[in-house]
């Protein structure tokens, strides 16, 4: 009997220790919701390339370079579609984790949160300026599995900062990036893993270890 309080404090301890130096409040709702809004985004940019006449049908360079005014437009499209992406599961990411945070009792923007978003922001603004790099030569073919790559690299370099699922996710993109780099006919649908399917599943898997449990214990 006297062991059951030594325990209950060490397990305490444990959490005040993994609060002060992790990340904890990140929620996988917001990773459901970052997938979804991938995939309806995968599914419309499917749509632009395959009513785009053909220089679509070069993976590489989708015919730019090549005055092909209609390669430009559909890149145009294509950009104003990842922007809308981005901007949409960032904010479910915010709102999610922000509502999470409060129950809690963390902070949103206290020392760990801010050693995880500088890890994760340097790999993904090197990557941001090489995938700039490759619009500006011509290669937007590239671009699907440079994103998958570097976003894998920025999750696991900042995992240590948060909960352990990141590290996954991380090398899971990763790998999609490294393979869709040699099969660059499929990389709408290598993005579309990545960002969408890989999203929802480590999302509820979050969700389900870290979250379910306390708001049941709570109720």
């Amino acid at each position: 009997m006297s062991q059951h309080p030594a325990h209950e404090e060490l397990a305490r301890i444990r959490g005040l220790m993994d609060r002060s130096t992790r990340f904890l409040s990140l929620s996988g709702l917001s990773g459901v919701i970052a997938g979804a809004v991938a995939l309806g985004g995968a599914g419309l940019a499917q749509y632009h390339m395959n009513a785009s006449p053909g220089p679509a049908s070069d993976v590489l360079t989708y015919g730019t370079g090549q005055g092909y005014t209609t390669a430009d437009e559909l890149l145009l499209t294509l950009i104003a579609d990842a922007v809308v992406v981005l901007f949409a599961a960032l904010l479910g990411a915010f709102w999610f984790t922000w509502r999470r945070s409060r129950r809690t009792e963390q902070r949103l923007w206290d020392a760990s949160a801010q050693r995880l978003m500088v890890n994760m922001l340097v790999p993904l603004s090197v990557g941001g300026i090489f995938c700039l790099a490759l619009f500006y030569y011509g290669l937007p073919g590239l671009v699907a599995p440079a994103t998958l790559v570097f976003y894998g690299l920025a999750l696991f370099n900042a995992s240590k900062y948060t909960l352990d699922e990141i590290r996954w996710l991380g090398l899971s993109e990763l790998v999609l990036g490294l393979v869709a780099l040699f099969w660059l006919e499929a990389g709408l649908l290598f993005w579309a893993l990545g960002f969408g399917v890989l999203h929802i599943f480590y999302g509820s898997l979050m969700y389900l270890r870290h979250e379910r449990g306390t708001r049941s214990s709570e109720a």
